[in-house]
């Protein structure tokens, strides 16, 4: 497929993003956060776009819309990031965009606002195409709080779902592999995250204690190992209940996939995974897990201390998958450990729950983004039901109404979260070159 030169909005996408990451918006510590929306707004508005700034519980959040067609596109993005610590890990500063061997360092750059600005830019380009008119609706839902959470999010969009309403819509990651090819996600695995807390005394006992007092480990220990079976299997009864059967058009993907967990074997000097070939990917995308975060209590300081600790805790996260619902689970995970003889332990919800969710792969705005995703990147696309992590999209399906896929710029090496947070420059050419072509292929219908 022959390409448009694009050049020139390249260089004004890269441009914004410098500008974009200079600013240390960072949610968790409340930084710079206005700024941040207001230079998104000011980006939007040179594009002919109408903004209008809502106040959400931690940074603004910011509606635009532009343009008039028979389609209208939903695209979702973030302009929060994630602290710079530890800062002495980083090469350059993080808060300069630095070009390097060809990859482009600095927080941000990947997760979200070189998202956000390649999109602007293949945009731009499509406008400029056509003579300045954008040939389809597009609506911009961008906040600044997904990076603690996205608490004001779901609220929000349920107020402002008639506003909010479209025929598809763009999430607001994605990534590139090595090869090239770019990997699409159809939907999210929801996620509840609690801790355990079991308490045995007002303060610490020596440890000869230990044969007449019931460790608070010990019973965490053991709470724990009796919500997961050797292979990984969630043993809770009752978890499994409302699982959602795959389509066929989810197992046919799946059977796509290729690779197994040698990749995250090689990349993380794992030692084990659950499952290998398409058992490793229907995992991933398609099964639900219980995660143990942390074990702590007691003595962990350096040497030895003999003491029989008063209390210990335990974090967990479970992963659930369509149509399983985060409210019953913790009502499960609690009539599980009553049953199990653990009702001393204590449950405690961490953050607010999101439900999963996964869109129709049979849906015609899914089938153009993974033909457009095909046509510029010159590699079939890798298509997954659904990405092994979380994050609000069920509000979108619920309230919008539409399919949601996920197809960006990052990369296997990107460092998201971490020191170091780089895109390939020649990903985020690519993810100008397809923002531009798939909205015009929306906008051909």
């Amino acid at each position: 497929m022959t390409q448009p030169d694009l050049t020139a909005h390249i260089d004004r996408g890269l441009r914004d993003l410098a500008d974009l990451v200079a600013i240390p918006s960072v949610s968790a510590q409340g930084r710079h956060l206005p700024d941040a929306a207001q230079a998104v707004q000011t980006l939007l508005e040179a594009e002919g776009f109408t903004v209008r700034q809502y106040p959400g519980q931690v940074a603004p959040i910011l509606l635009a819309e532009a343009g008039e067609g028979p389609f209208t596109l939903l695209i979702y993005n973030h302009y929060d990031v994630q602290p710079e610590d530890p800062a002495e890990l980083w090469d350059t500063p993080p808060f300069t965009l630095t070009e390097r061997d060809g990859r482009l360092y600095g927080r941000g750059a990947s997760d979200d606002k070189g998202e956000l600005v390649s999109r602007l830019a293949g945009l731009r380009a499509l406008k400029e195409q056509r003579g300045g008119r954008l040939p389809l609706k597009v609506k911009w839902l961008i906040e600044g709080e997904e990076e603690v959470g996205s608490p004001s999010l779901e609220a929000f969009i349920a107020e402002h779902a008639a506003e909010l309403k479209a025929d598809g819509v763009w999430w607001e990651f994605g990534s590139i592999t090595p090869e090239g090819r770019p990997v699409l996600y159809a939907g999210l695995k929801g996620i509840i995250c609690v801790e355990l807390r079991c308490r045995v005394a007002a303060s610490d006992l020596h440890s000869s204690n230990g044969a007449v007092v019931d460790n608070p480990l010990w019973r965490l220990a053991a709470a724990v190992a009796s919500l997961r079976g050797p292979d990984g299997t969630v043993l809770i009864p009752g978890f499994h209940d409302d699982v959602r059967p795959p389509s066929q058009a989810d197992l046919n993907a799946i059977a796509a996939l290729p690779g197994t967990g040698e990749a995250l074997r090689g990349t993380y000097d794992v030692t084990r995974t659950l499952g290998d070939g398409s058992e490793y990917h229907t995992r991933l995308n398609l099964k639900p897990v219980v995660n143990v975060n942390g074990f702590h209590g007691g003595y962990e300081g350096q040497g030895s201390k003999t003491v029989l600790p008063a209390s210990g805790m335990v974090k967990l996260d479970f992963r659930l998958v369509p149509d399983q619902h985060p409210d019953r689970i913790v009502e499960l995970l609690r009539a599980h450990l009553d049953t199990q003889g653990f009702s001393d332990i204590e449950i405690i919800e961490l953050e607010s729950h999101q439900h999963p969710a996964r869109s129709d792969l049979n849906h015609p705005f899914v089938k153009t983004a993974v033909q457009v995703a095909r046509d510029v990147h010159g590699h079939d696309p890798i298509l997954n039901p659904s990405s092994g992590g979380s994050g609000p999209m069920h509000p979108f399906m619920q309230h919008v109404g539409a399919p949601v896929i996920a197809l960006g710029i990052g990369n296997v090496g990107g460092r998201v979260h971490a020191p170091n947070e780089n895109i390939l420059r020649r990903d985020f050419e690519n993810g100008v070159r397809y923002a531009a072509a798939l909205l015009a292929a929306l906008a051909e219908g």
